[in-house]
C-alpha cells in the first residue's frame, strides 16, 4: 500500500497534492492518502473523489498551526500503524522542512525533488535532476519499507488524478501528539511583501523575461495579467534588477509552478526558467527570436515583437 500525505491550509486543500496522488497512482499499488491537520473533514471529502482505497483525516488541535514537531509526531505514529510500503510527498515548502526530519525519525530512505518515474523490477526508480538540472539521476532507495519520496510540483498532473467510481471512504483519527514536546512556535508565514503571492497555487501566470526591455514596461505586461485575472511572474534577471520581487521569480532559484496557462513574454527558455514552468498544462510564448529555445517546450507561439503583440491581446480580451 501506498501512503500519500496530502497538504492543507486553514481547511483548504493545496491543490498539489493532487500531483503526489497521480504520481502514487502511477505505483501500480494501492493508494491511501493522509490528511494532518484540525477541522480537515472537507478538504478530506475532496479528496475522496480520486480512485483510492482511503482517506484518513488525521486531526489534534496542535496540527491546526503546522509545525515540523508536531506534524512528525502524528505522521510517525499512522506510518507506523499503517505500515506502507512507499510514502509519497508534494515537494512545497513545508514537506522540505519536515520530511527529512520524519525520515530520520522512522529510519528510512528519503529521495527528494523527484520529477518521474521508471518501470523497474521490484522497486520503482525515482528520477530526480542534480547539478542543477544539469542531469537526471534515476535512483532505487535501498532498505526497509516505507520508502519515502517527494515530487517536484509539476512534475505530473492534478488533473491526471484518476476518479473512483464512488467516493473513497473518509477515516477520522486522532493523531499521536504530545503537544507540550512541540518546540516551535507558530507564526504566520513569512511574507516580504503585503501583496506576496504563492504562484503554485495560480491558475494563469503571465511571466516576462528580458525581452520586456525596461521596467516602465512591466506596467503593460500587469495589464494582460489583470484581463486574464492571472498572476504576474519573472524569470531570474527581471528579480535580480529588482523591477519584481523575487518572489515573483520562477525558475531553479525560485519557484516551481504548473499553471493551466503560463504566457511567457519576451523568455528565451533558458533551462533554469524551464525547470520552473515546465509542468505548465499550456504554454503560449511570445518573442520575436524564432530560434529562441522557448518555442521547443511552448505549446503555441507567436514569433513577434511583444509589444505589438500584447496590445492586440489586451484589446481582444477585454
Amino acid at each position: 500500500m501506498i501512503l500519500v500525505v496530502a497538504e492543507q491550509k486553514d481547511g483548504a486543500l493545496n491543490r498539489a497534492s493532487c500531483e503526489a496522488v497521480a504520481a502514487a497512482q502511477q505505483l501500480g499499488a494501492p493508494v491511501k492518502i493522509v490528511l494532518p491537520g484540525a477541522g480537515v473533514a472537507s478538504a478530506a471529502a475532496e479528496l475522496a473523489q480520486a480512485d483510492v482505497n482511503e482517506v484518513i483525516a488525521l486531526e489534534h488541535d496542535a496540527l491546526g498551526a503546522y509545525t515540523a514537531d508536531g506534524f512528525v509526531q502524528a505522521l510517525a505514529a499512522l506510518v507506523t500503524a499503517e505500515a506502507p510500503s512507499q510514502l509519497v510527498f508534494t515537494h512545497t515548502y513545508q514537506t522540505r522542512d519536515y520530511a527529512p526530519k520524519l525520515a530520520a525519525r522512522l529510519d528510512r530512505a528519503l529521495v527528494t525533488d523527484c520529477i518521474g518515474l521508471k518501470a523497474g523490477g521490484e522497486a520503482p526508480v525515482f528520477v530526480r535532476p542534480m547539478f542543477q538540472n544539469k542531469v537526471n539521476a534515476d535512483v532505487v532507495l535501498e532498505g526497509p519499507a516505507p520508502h519515502i519520496a517527494t515530487f517536484q510540483i509539476g512534475a505530473f498532473r492534478a488533473d491526471a488524478v484518476k476518479k473512483g467510481a464512488a467516493a473513497a471512504s473518509v477515516r477520522t483519527v486522532a493523531a499521536s501528539v504530545d503537544a507540550g514536546a512541540i518546540r516551535q512556535k507558530p507564526e504566520a508565514p513569512f511574507r516580504e511583501a503585503k501583496q506576496a503571492v504563492d504562484l503554485t497555487q495560480a491558475e494563469r501566470i503571465v511571466s516576462i523575461g528580458r525581452g520586456i526591455k525596461a521596467e516602465e514596461h512591466i506596467a503593460l505586461a500587469k495589464q494582460l495579467a489583470d484581463a486574464l485575472h492571472a498572476e504576474l511572474a519573472a524569470s531570474r534577471p527581471i528579480c535580480d534588477s529588482g523591477w519584481l520581487p523575487m518572489e515573483r521569480q520562477v525558475g531553479s532559484s525560485g519557484q516551481t509552478v504548473a499553471p493551466k496557462l503560463y504566457l511567457a513574454l519576451g523568455i528565451s527558455g533558458a533551462i533554469q526558467h524551464v525547470v520552473g514552468m515546465k509542468g505548465a498544462r499550456t504554454i503560449v510564448a511570445i518573442n520575436k527570436d524564432p530560434e529562441a529555445p522557448i518555442f521547443e517546450i511552448a505549446d503555441y507561439g507567436i514569433a513577434a515583437d511583444l509589444f505589438e503583440v500584447v496590445p492586440e491581446m489586451i484589446k481582444a480580451l477585454k
